[in-house]
């Protein structure tokens, strides 16, 4: 099942270098179908369609996968995200 923490955990694997943003765009679509042919209810279904809507067409112009969009979909699911420095 796709749930918010799903969707948080494929993003923060993007933001970290462990995703790359073919694979989160390829991911989403994925899950896309997943959440909308399931008979299941998902809490805050609505929410996740819209985040993987969007990340789904993130290899498409105008719908950008930046620091920015991606901030704002953790913090839809109340995820603060707090940027910490290594050295190389």
């Amino acid at each position: 099942m796709i749930t918010q923490e799903v969707v948080v955990e494929k993003i923060l694997a993007h933001l970290n270098h462990r995703m790359t943003e073919a694979e989160l765009v390829r991911w989403a679509e994925d899950a896309l179908v997943m959440v909308a042919e399931s008979d299941e209810d998902v809490p805050n279904e609505e929410a996740i369609m819209d985040v993987l809507a969007y990340l789904g067409a993130g290899d498409s112009p105008g719908f950008p996968l930046s620091w920015s969009v991606l901030s704002e979909f953790l913090a839809r699911f109340g995820v603060k995200v707090q940027v910490v420095t290594t050295a190389a």
